[in-house]
């Protein structure tokens, strides 16, 4: 089954249908493509959905993941960053094994066709040309054979005249004869020319042909081959991935059945248990009796003012601790010619037994031996982000207790930090002792003095959080008066109120005391030396600019690298210590050593 045999004279069909193949390769090339795209496409979304929903760094959403089952969305989140990798591998398999492998077998192959089609056009102008070459012989024959017959015919009249004369009739027979020579010449002529065009002929449909049609048959097999074979990359590309596609899919499988409900509900007894014992019994108050009534002071019913307490109030809290507080429209004021003071301890009139509760309680506010102390346990919800106090006594306990261990967790970790450049800094100045010429073991001593004094800074800090954790875990007696003025908290604050009302705290439903926005109570945190090392410095002015000579690798903190031959800001003059202090960008600054770099100061900072 040969094109060359079955297909002889279909070289135009043949022509049309080769580049059709090319066509169709050219179509599922972009195919292809356009898959590719979408892969990558597909692959970007899905990593910018997981980094949409990514925990943002020192914000709320990171403390959410303590809980078991927000850390199975984030190992999710995370598996999905990589399932989205396994898309983009396909993208680049895909490009590099099939769209980049086909497009150059389309260039040769085009190649290929139009050389074979080139070699078919020429046989057919070869043959077309032999035919032509025999017409021409074959007209010239039948021509000069009826040349001949004419002469032959005229030559005959010329004879059977009697009136022409013997030369006329000569000159007639040798024309006749001439003629009939050109003929037998033609005759032989078209004889071999015709016998030459029908080897040729054979030649061209038994052997050129099916030569060339045979190769375009091969070249249209490969080209089908090809496709067929690029279609089971297309496959396998895609089966490759599939394990580890399956191995993302197990991991959020396994995140999923990490979830444990019991240790979430413990963690958040842990976020938000406050360590107070709930209310007790509400004691039963006696009005019918010309006697002082008795409060029971495990009650909280000892901070409303006398009087009959209003029905809805009572025996009923409705799940609140401070059950005088009333979430509706404030009552309208009392009239002038009441006062706190016109209330008896007695039994009361009708009048006043319908006075509202809420005057009552403003009446109670008013009382100075209790304002103080009300006010000051609700101190924590007027205290602002960031402005709380240094022991954070405004915490119920356990999550004061859990506060002050992760402050000194913090404080530890900073002065091993500091302790690590302290020692760093020690083996560089053995180094400058034991070779001169690699630097001035003097120059180190200012800033290991530095770090001294940071740790010992750092190890009072430690201690004093370590005594407030103390107290609160119960190892140590309560503050005295000189500790809590050292917190910032109880300046100027009568202590006798505070004690006289601690067991009436209690803790609003967040977890934290409240307190009424009051001038009085207004809390007062002195500065430290401390907390003036966090100030926001105003950047140094530049005094100059400077060459490095050498590349300097900065690991010390308050380092910087540089790079042979880049060009800096000077900001900070060697001081004796040989160090200069440099600044790239209004970001990155530090210290290089002197010898390391070409200062070249202004003329406006060498006058100054």
């Amino acid at each position: 089954m040969s094109w060359g045999t079955e297909l002889w004279d279909q070289f135009d069909n043949l022509e049309k249908h080769t580049q059709w193949g090319i066509d169709v390769l050219e179509k599922y090339i972009k195919f292809v493509k356009e898959r590719t795209e979408i892969e990558l496409s597909y692959a970007k979304q899905l990593r910018n959905l997981s980094k949409k929903y990514q925990p943002k760094k020192n914000s709320k959403e990171e403390e959410e993941y303590r809980y078991t089952s927000t850390r199975a969305f984030l190992a999710t989140l995370n598996e999905m960053n990589d399932y989205a990798g396994q898309h983009e591998v396909i993208s680049e398999n895909m490009t590099s094994l099939i769209t980049g492998e086909l497009t150059r077998y389309v260039q040769e192959l085009k190649q290929e066709r139009k050389s074979h089609f080139h070699d078919g056009r020429k046989a057919q102008q070869h043959i077309e040309t032999c035919w032509k070459q025999l017409e021409a012989s074959k007209r010239r024959f039948e021509r000069d054979c009826k040349e001949a017959d004419r002469a032959q015919q005229y030559f005959e009249k010329m004879d059977a005249d009697i009136n022409v004369t013997k030369a006329d009739v000569e000159k007639a027979r040798q024309q006749a004869q001439l003629r009939h020579q050109m003929a037998e010449d033609s005759k032989a002529e078209y004889s071999s020319t015709l016998q030459k065009f029908n080897s040729e002929q054979h030649d061209h449909y038994y052997t050129h042909i099916p030569n060339i049609f045979q190769k375009i048959q091969e070249m249209e097999e490969r080209r089908i081959v090809r496709i067929g074979e690029s279609m089971k990359t297309f496959a396998e590309v895609d089966r490759q991935v599939i394990p580890i596609i399956g191995k993302c899919l197990d991991e959020i499988t396994k995140a999923a059945e990490s979830i444990d409900h019991k240790n979430d509900s413990q963690l958040v007894i842990e976020a938000f248990k406050s360590g107070f014992e709930p209310p007790g019994d509400v004691d039963f108050e006696d009005f019918t009796q010309p006697m002082k009534r008795t409060v029971s002071e495990s009650s909280l019913s000892n901070s409303r003012g006398d009087g009959k307490s209003e029905p809805k109030f009572g025996g009923k809290s409705k799940g609140k601790l401070w059950p005088f507080i009333k979430k509706n429209k404030p009552p309208p004021p009392p009239p002038a010619s009441a006062s706190p003071s016109a209330v008896p301890n007695g039994p009361q009139s009708p009048k006043q037994q319908k006075e509202p509760l809420s005057h009552r309680f403003n009446e109670f506010m008013t009382s100075k031996p209790k304002i103080h102390c009300f006010r000051s346990l609700k101190r924590g919800l007027s205290l602002k982000l960031g402005a709380g106090p240094e022991d954070f006594s405004n915490l119920p306990p356990e999550q004061r207790r859990k506060k002050l261990q992760q402050k000194v967790d913090e404080l530890n970790k900073d002065i091993q930090k500091e302790m690590d450049q302290r020692d760093a800094l020690t083996k560089m100045k053995d180094v400058y002792i034991k070779n001169p010429q690699m630097g001035d073991a003097a120059s180190v001593d200012h800033r290991l003095a530095e770090l001294g004094q940071n740790i010992e800074k750092l190890r009072l800090e430690v201690q004093k959080f370590e005594g407030w954790l103390a107290e609160v875990e119960g190892r140590l007696p309560a503050r005295t008066e000189q500790a809590r003025r050292q917190s910032g908290l109880y300046e100027a604050q009568n202590t006798s109120a505070v004690n006289s009302c601690a067991q009436d705290r209690e803790s609003s439903p967040d977890g934290s005391y409240t307190e009424e926005q009051s001038q009085e109570t207004e809390m007062k945190v002195p500065a430290t030396d401390f907390d003036d090392e966090f100030d926001d410095e105003e950047p140094l002015p530049t005094i100059g600019t400077c060459k490095a000579l050498y590349t300097f690798e900065g690991q010390n903190e308050g380092t910087i690298s540089v790079a042979e031959g880049e060009m800096l800001y000077v900001i900070e003059e060697d001081k004796g210590d040989g160090w200069t202090r440099i600044r790239r960008n209004e970001d990155e600054e530090g210290y290089v050593p002197t010898s390391y770099v070409e200062v070249y100061l202004d003329k406006n900072a060498k006058d100054s």
